[in-house]
């Protein structure tokens, strides 16, 4: 590896980022060169750089406000697809595992993961390995498994689903937003999909769609 690999670090807490630049800056084959807190303050601060100036690779936290990670890495990769980004998180959900992965993060770490377990995943990031441990990788698949098996059962992806039980709840796409931690743009495009996949005119009918199909939860 010659030269400095640049970083940027994406996380919504200020300890957190200045922990990881404190440890990176100490590593002689890094150079933090940024940081955000929140995946849309990433893509910003991206788009107001030139070439000599953009980082090698994104330390992106997951759950963030405003922009997660996921929706993040979907977003900078479209701009920038030679961007090497690495999803740090301490969430072991097989369907965010694979949420992050498909929007196109080279590695998945936790983290409680050791120092030299992070400076090995960041390396590998930079050549263009994907790092992960054996848990990761047993929660990619099965994730890719259950979303495989929903999808053929009902049509609908798993957030979908999420998406219109919360649209039978009486919900906003504001709250929506906020319940799953998702951009409104996001929710705006799950319901439109919602609407042409479940072949409805508005909302109402979703809701409709969803009691009858019986996953709306009644309460006592």
């Amino acid at each position: 590896m010659s030269g400095k690999v640049k970083v940027m670090i994406v996380d919504d807490h200020d300890m957190v980022r200045m922990g990881l630049k404190t440890y990176l800056m100490l590593e002689p084959t890094f150079h933090v060169i940024g940081e955000a807190g929140n995946g849309e303050a990433a893509l910003h601060h991206l788009r107001k750089l030139d070439e000599s100036e953009m980082p090698d690779l994104i330390l992106m936290d997951l759950m963030m406000p405003v922009m997660n990670g996921a929706e993040a890495t979907q977003a900078i990769m479209k701009e920038f697809p030679a961007m090497k980004i690495v999803m740090l998180t301490s969430f072991l959900e097989d369907d965010l595992v694979v949420q992050a992965i498909e929007a196109g993060a080279v590695s998945y770490v936790l983290k409680t993961v050791s120092a030299e377990e992070l400076i090995y995943a960041l390396q590998g990031a930079y050549r263009g390995m994907p790092v992960m441990t054996g848990d990761v990788s047993q929660a990619l698949t099965r994730g890719i498994r259950q979303r495989t098996a929903r999808e053929s059962e009902s049509g609908l992806t798993e957030r979908e689903k999420e998406v219109l039980l919360l649209i039978a709840e009486g919900k906003t796409n504001k709250d929506i937003g906020e319940e799953l931690h998702i951009s409104i743009k996001t929710v705006k495009t799950h319901v439109s999909n919602l609407l042409m996949k479940c072949e409805m005119d508005d909302r109402t009918q979703l809701a409709i769609y969803a009691h009858r199909q019986g996953w709306v939860k009644t309460k006592d």
